[in-house]
């Protein structure tokens, strides 16, 4: 229970079911914050006490597990290693994974649970011959499915998501009213939860350092200087501080992080176009698809419109092929493959391949 609207009344509806609940809230900050600024940030003393008083008003025992060291290892320091490396990371998917659904459910397990219950929007269901499958939310605007496209088959066993089937969040603010809950009307929290002010420059530069460096284009010729190159992303556009225009007028992003030289890399937005990604670090949300090629569709961003595409095992590697190019993919992004509104895993980008050649 994170003290949210979507997890007071997923913890509800549990109960209404029938189950027998239990509310846990998981302390990922050994230094939380008292209150929450606006919708920026969780796990504050004012969240705990939130998810305290839903639990006590719908009369569930009600826990808070301390997972910081846990969360500070799996989740914050490999958002620092991977932009250390220039690849750009996705936190929520890291905490679903090695979080949520690994440390919290190993130890719900262990304590004799039989599922872990969050308020994710994403449906679970069971197929002809038993197994469970992971699905898109019924409401396409809040389907959260790709950020759970990490989740095993073992984990979807013992995992419970009651607002998947909910038409849309009004209606579950509404029945939060009903019930009496005064999270009813709190905002959803977004950007980084371990970054609340959301200077995500600012919060890396003291952890890594910043020095200024060139900015470079695709000839390799100076176009530019920056003040940190682990504060730029593929496919940014503001604040590239260029001093030399592009030759035809037109804006110019960001191609290519280069840690190692602490280069940027600046094109077109033609040259942000992939053709193909690949990845060997692959997840599988039931039985892996055999060898050879399959048709999916394939998702690189939590909002993002999802692609037809042809993926095929080569070399150790999932090769992802979409039938159209996808503008501004950076390594390190998950990407998520579905049938239709069926998760098949995913599998994070090690390398990609340009649609225009190098000018």
């Amino acid at each position: 229970m994170s003290g949210g609207v979507d997890s007071a009344v997923a913890a509800a509806r549990a109960v209404d079911a029938g189950h027998d609940v239990t509310g846990v809230h998981l302390a990922l900050n050994r230094n939380a914050g008292t209150l929450r600024t606006g919708a920026r940030g969780c796990c504050t003393i004012e969240d705990a006490m939130d998810a305290r008083r839903v639990a006590d008003r719908i009369g569930i025992p009600f826990y808070v597990w301390d997972f910081s060291a846990r969360f500070a290892e799996e989740v914050v320091d490999d958002f620092v290693a991977e932009y250390a490396a220039g690849r750009t990371p996705n936190p929520c998917l890291r905490c679903n994974e090695r979080i949520k659904f690994a440390a919290l459910l190993d130890r719900a397990v262990s304590l004799g649970f039989e599922a872990v219950c969050t308020g994710h929007y994403a449906v679970v269901r069971t197929d002809a011959t038993g197994a469970r499958e992971l699905h898109r939310a019924s409401d396409e605007a809040k389907d959260q499915s790709y950020v759970l496209g990490v989740l095993t088959a073992d984990q979807l066993a013992h995992a419970m998501f009651p607002l998947g089937e909910t038409p849309s969040k009004a209606v579950v603010r509404s029945e939060a009213a009903a019930r009496g809950f005064r999270v009813a009307a709190k905002p959803d929290s977004h950007d980084i939860c371990f970054i609340p002010d959301g200077d995500t420059r600012g919060w890396l530069a003291d952890r890594l350092g910043s020095a200024a460096g060139p900015v470079v284009d695709r000839s390799g010729a100076e176009v530019g200087s920056h003040d940190g190159a682990l504060a730029y992303t593929v496919g940014q556009r503001r604040g590239l501080s260029l001093t030399r225009p592009a030759p035809d007028g037109r804006p110019r992003f960001v191609l290519e992080v280069k840690p190692a030289t602490n280069t940027v890399v600046v094109g077109p937005r033609e040259a942000l176009a992939v053709g193909a990604l690949a990845g060997a670090r692959t997840s599988w949300a039931g039985p892996r698809p055999v060898a050879g090629t399959f048709r999916c569709d394939v998702q690189v961003r939590a909002h993002a419109e999802p692609v037809p595409a042809t993926a095929a095992f080569e070399g150790g590697e999932l090769v992802v092929r979409p039938d159209e190019p996808i503008l501004g993919l950076a390594t390190g992004q998950s990407a998520v493959l579905y049938d239709g509104t069926r998760v098949l895993g995913q599998v994070t980008v090690d390398r990609t391949v340009p649609v225009a050649p190098a000018a």
